[in-house]
């Protein structure tokens, strides 16, 4: 009899039982070995672990009932005997904790781990047929595997932090898992190479391109300078700080540090990791115009992974996003919620990125402040344990590991130096002085007042709201009340390919100096990183961190006279939405303007102490973030650790590519150039259609200008005359 692992699936062969396990364990121990080739306190335990999972994880899939199923013979599509716990009781007989967990772990997720758990299955009916069939099972398995007879013993003088290990543990299982699946049945291409990193040859191309640009005015001379001092500066340690202004050329010159530092330190990846979706593209073109090499294909050179969409489901896991390019651009949610995952679909990339330079842009806004902590703890065991570099920057940049507060709830505090010298970062401050006057208007605003407001000042105006709601009611209210032509809407309800075309047609008309009587109406999501410069800004009270990025995009280039950031607050509306999670930020900032201090990036660091003492919910919630880590509960620390702290659902707005998913095909690529996050909890209300599982699609009326807010726009004017202010 030929035992499976899969049944047949549409036009697909079934999956032998021995080519599963096989592929598998390939895979597992070729990925721990890349990465344990980085780690300097493992000493082996990630491969043999790697290995001995990968034999055992399926074995269950040979018990009677199960194989009657995958062979057609038995009616359901769903294993009547849970196939884990025969690999875990294999192992616990092996004494291989380590791997009997990764096993119980690669389908489920890593538990909470607490004192004398087995990892067995929780039902004494499965685990007594488990003990009762294990030993036929294991013959099974012997005559099936018998290349693979025997794992490795598990070395146990691993004395490094153990949590990450285990997430890297399950990700070279999980990986190797979905990857030979995927690739049974078709949804996966044949050859997983990329390209290396190769980062001699591509720093010569940068250096080259930066050559180009020869301006022989000062600050021309000056972001040269910063170029080259960052390019050749010496750090040996795990972590360096670039606080530098709007203009000096950060994504050029730290992209040359951490291509000198991969050249000294034999990397394998560069991250860029950006806190907003809307300036990927941004980064992205810059980076394929300048990095490629002859020959190569620019996507799977600089990977564009700004959608985190992360599935369980067999069906739909083909769709989930990896971090194998030798440059991958991503989202501070997407890459700070995978090390905080405890599920394998988000896990699987986690062991790619041992051995990597990493450039946290914009910091200061990559983390809610409740967050840090924890952050910044997987962030020191990567430096000092995994073989991986960080590089800190902003033009507001915020040293949170120097803060008193922090330091006293145990955070590490390593030496951080500075690319940029002191004598050079003030002369690029200089330019920062006069290119901006900060305004408050005291008064709470109502729609009416705000539109003629904003309408009244000189353009080309740029208007940010703290909410995707709020953003979409007003720009609706401005295109209304003044014509589309003096309106540009941007926020998270439109899907990428809309944000992409929507920035394209804002620098455009940027460009047309006899264009000027519009405004841009946005949320956070232009803050940081987006080339825009416009001659007046509006900000809704939010944070000064907020404030400061927001500035960056008036006046960007210092050639307009008398350029203003104004910041206001609203009235209370029913169609204006406020979030809760700012109200320490927006009370700090307050009453900074209440007291007429002035504002300038250097309080950056001390508003983000205030905001953390404002009241003690801050530091409690940091503390038992930490709490929870420390005593390996995974779930909950999965559940607590999200940088936008909603429960998200991926919603497919093309509905040519809803049908191709539905359908079982369609890609990653495509799916976040077309989709957009909407809350769990809209999904009656908005008539979402589950069209895989985890994967809706939209319904309502969605079009380029307010995006998916079209249609919820259109069911609030059912229920109220709400566009007359």
């Amino acid at each position: 009899m030929t035992y499976l692992a899969h049944s047949k699936k549409d036009n697909s062969s079934p999956q032998t039982y021995a080519d599963h396990v096989k592929g598998v364990y390939i895979r597992a121990v070729k990925y721990a070995k890349e990465a344990e080739a980085y780690a300097c306190k493992t000493n082996g335990l990630l491969q043999s672990v790697a290995g001995n999972s990968a034999i055992w994880h399926d074995l269950g899939k040979l018990d009677d009932e199960n194989q009657a199923v995958l062979q057609g013979k038995s009616l359901g599509s769903h294993l009547p005997v849970n196939h884990v716990d025969a690999g875990v009781a294999a192992l616990i007989e092996q004494k291989c904790s380590y791997s009997a967990l990764n096993v119980f772990a690669h389908h489920r997720g890593l538990p909470e781990i607490c004192e004398n758990a087995t990892f067995r299955d929780e039902h004494p009916a499965i685990r007594k047929h488990v003990d009762e069939t294990l030993k036929i099972m294991l013959i099974r398995h012997r005559q099936e595997i018998t290349l693979l007879d025997k794992g490795q013993e598990e070395v146990y003088d691993f004395n490094g932090e153990p949590n990450l290990l285990l997430r890297m543990m399950l990700s070279c299982l999980a990986d190797a898992d979905h990857m030979d699946t995927a690739l049974a049945y078709g949804q996966a291409p044949e050859n997983e190479e990329l390209p290396k990193l190769q980062a001699e040859e591509r720093l010569a191309l940068l250096d080259s391109y930066v050559s180009e640009f020869r301006g022989n005015d000062e600050r021309s001379k000056l972001r040269r300078k910063m170029y080259f001092d960052c390019r050749n500066s010496k750090t040996e340690g795990g972590f360096a700080a670039c606080d530098s202004p709007v203009g000096s050329g950060k994504t050029t010159a730290i992209m040359a540090h951490l291509l000198k530092q991969a050249i000294d330190r034999k990397s394998r990846h560069i991250f860029v990791v950006l806190p907003y979706t809307s300036i990927i593209t941004q980064s992205v073109d810059i980076y394929r115009k300048v990095l490629v090499l002859p020959g190569e294909e620019p996507e799977q050179v600089v990977a564009e992974l700004h959608y985190r969409a992360d599935f369980q489901d067999m069906d739909v896991r083909y769709l989930t996003s990896l971090w194998r390019a030798p440059i991958i651009v991503t989202t501070a949610v997407a890459f700070f919620e995978t090390l905080a995952s405890n599920k394998p679909s988000a896990l699987r990339r986690l062991h790619e990125l041992p051995g990597s330079m990493i450039f946290i842009d914009e910091s200061h806004a990559a983390l809610p402040a409740k967050l840090l902590p924890l952050a910044w703890h997987w962030m020191n065991v990567l430096a000092d344990e995994w073989g991986c570099y960080w590089v800190l920057a902003s033009g507001s940049l915020v040293h949170f590991w120097e803060l008193e507060p922090l330091c006293s709830i145990g955070i590490e505090c390593p030496k951080v130096p500075e690319l940029v010298n002191a004598s050079l970062h003030e002369k690029l401050m200089t330019y920062e002085k006069n290119r901006i006057a900060y305004r408050w208007n005291p008064d709470s605003l109502s729609r009416e007042e705000l539109c003629e407001w904003v309408q009244s000042m000189p353009g080309p105006r740029l208007l940010i709201l703290n909410t995707v709601q709020s953003a979409a009611v007003i720009a609706n209210d401005l295109c209304q009340k003044f014509g589309r032509e003096c309106v540009e809407h941007l926020s998270t309800a439109l899907t990428a390919s809309d944000r992409s075309a929507t920035i394209e047609s804002v620098k455009a008309r940027l460009r047309n100096m006899t264009d000027k009587d519009w405004t841009l109406v946005a949320t956070s999501c232009v803050e940081a990183g987006v080339d825009f410069s416009f001659c007046t800004g509006f900000r809704e009270v939010s944070s000064l961190l907020s404030l400061l990025q927001a500035a960056g995009r008036i006046n960007r280039h210092g050639n307009i006279p008398c350029a203003e950031m104004w910041s206001f607050t609203m009235q209370n509306n029913s169609m204006l939405k406020g979030n809760d999670a700012l109200e320490a930020s927006i009370n700090v900032l307050t009453d900074y303007f209440r007291r007429n201090v002035s504002i300038t990036p250097e309080l950056s660091t001390s508003f983000m102490k205030e905001e953390i003492v404002y009241n003690d919910i801050c530091l409690k919630a940091m503390k038992k973030m930490l709490e929870a880590e420390w005593t390996m509960q995974f779930e909950t620390v999965a559940k607590q650790f999200k940088v936008i702290d909603s429960d998200t659902v991926t919603v497919v707005v093309d509905p040519t590519l809803a049908a191709r998913i539905r359908d079982g095909r369609g890609d990653w690529i495509q799916l976040q150039k077309h989709a957009v996050s909407i809350s769990r909890k809209k999904i009656k209300e908005w008539g979402l259609i589950e069209i895989a599982k985890g994967v809706y699609q939209w319904t309502l009326s969605y079009d380029s200008f307010l995006g998916y807010m079209d249609g919820v726009l259109g069911i609030e004017r059912e229920r109220k005359d709400f566009l007359n202010f």
